[in-house]
C-alpha cells in the first residue's frame, strides 16, 4: 500500500530478462578491459623498476674509469625497457590510449627520466619528445606497411608496426624529475674532484627552469606542482657553484663534497624544507 506498492513495469518479466541479458553480455568485455588494465599496470611497474636501475647505473659514471663501458651497458638496459614498452604498445593496439593512460603514466615518466639522463651525460643537452618517440617505433623484419595497425591475425602482426607516443605531460614530468638526478650527479662529481660538471649542470638547469616558467600555472596541475621542486634543485646547485667559485681553489678536493652538502642543508633550513 502507499509508497510500498510495486511499480507497474516491475510486474513484467520481459524487462527483467532484457536487463539481465545486457548485464551478462557486457561482463566479458568489462572483464577483458579490466584484465588489460592490470597487465598494463604490471608492465608499467616493470618499466619503472628497470628505468630506475638504469639511472643508478648512470650515476656510477662519475667515479668509473671507463665511461663508455657504462654507457654501453645503459644502452642494453634501455633496450630492455623498450621491449616492455613494445608490449604496452601491443596491448594498446586499436585502443584509445587515454582510457589506459593512468595505468602506464608512472612507467613512461620514469623512462623519460632515464633516457634524458643518459642523453645529458652524452651530449650535455636535453633530448626532445620527438627523439624519444622515434625510439618507440617498433617494426618487424620485412615490414613494408608504414603505420599499419596490427590486427588479431598472426600474419598481420608478423609484418606490423607498433608505436607508442609519450604524451607532453609525461615528457614534462619526466624532465622535471631529471633535475633531481642531476643534482645528485653534482654531489657525486664534486666528491671526485670534478668541479666542471656542477657549472655545466647549473647552466642546463637554469634553461630547463626558464622553460618551465613559460608554462607556469597555465599547464596541467602536475607540471606546475613540479616547478617548485625544480626551483629548489636549481637554487641548491647554483649556490653550491657559487661556493665552489669563491672558495674552490682553497678547499682540498676531498672536502669539496662536504661544502656542497653543507651549503644545500643551509638552503633547506632557510626555506623550511628539512
Amino acid at each position: 500500500s502507499g509508497g510500498f506498492r510495486k511499480r507497474k513495469h516491475d510486474n513484467f518479466p520481459h524487462n527483467q530478462r532484457r536487463e539481465g541479458k545486457d548485464v551478462n553480455s557486457s561482463s566479458p568485455e568489462l572483464d577483458a578491459r579490466h584484465d588489460k588494465y592490470e597487465r598494463l599496470v604490471k608492465l608499467s611497474r616493470d618499466i619503472t623498476v628497470e628505468s630506475k636501475r638504469t639511472i643508478f647505473l648512470l650515476h656510477r659514471i662519475t667515479s668509473a674509469p671507463d665511461m663508455e663501458e657504462i654507457l654501453t651497458e645503459s644502452d642494453i638496459k634501455l633496450d630492455g625497457v623498450r621491449q616492455k614498452i613494445l608490449q604496452v604498445a601491443q596491448e594498446l593496439s586499436g585502443e584509445d590510449m587515454h582510457q589506459f593512460h593512468r595505468a602506464i603514466t608512472t612507467g613512461l615518466q620514469e623512462y623519460v627520466e632515464a633516457v634524458s639522463f643518459q642523453h645529458f651525460i652524452k651530449t650535455r643537452s636535453l633530448i626532445s619528445m620527438d627523439e624519444i618517440n622515434k625510439q618507440l617505433i617498433f617494426t618487424t623484419e620485412d615490414n613494408g606497411k608504414e603505420n599499419k595497425t596490427p590486427s588479431s591475425d598472426a600474419q598481420d602482426k608478423q609484418f606490423g608496426t607498433w608505436r607508442l607516443k609519450i604524451t607532453p605531460v609525461d615528457y614534462l614530468l619526466g624532465v622535471a624529475d631529471l633535475t633531481g638526478e642531476l643534482m645528485r650527479m653534482c654531489i657525486n662529481s664534486v666528491g671526485n674532484g670534478d668541479i666542471d660538471t656542477p657549472f655545466e649542470v647549473s647552466q642546463f638547469l637554469r634553461q630547463v627552469y626558464d622553460g618551465f616558467s613559460f608554462i607556469g600555472n597555465t599547464g596541467p596541475y602536475e607540471v606546475s606542482k613540479k616547478l617548485y621542486t625544480l626551483k629548489q634543485s636549481l637554487a641548491k646547485v647554483e649556490n653550491a657553484c657559487y661556493a665552489l667559485k669563491v672558495r674552490g681553489s682553497e678547499i682540498p678536493k676531498h672536502m669539496l663534497a662536504d661544502v656542497f652538502s653543507v651549503k644545500t642543508e643551509m638552503i633547506d633550513q632557510e626555506e623550511g624544507i628539512s
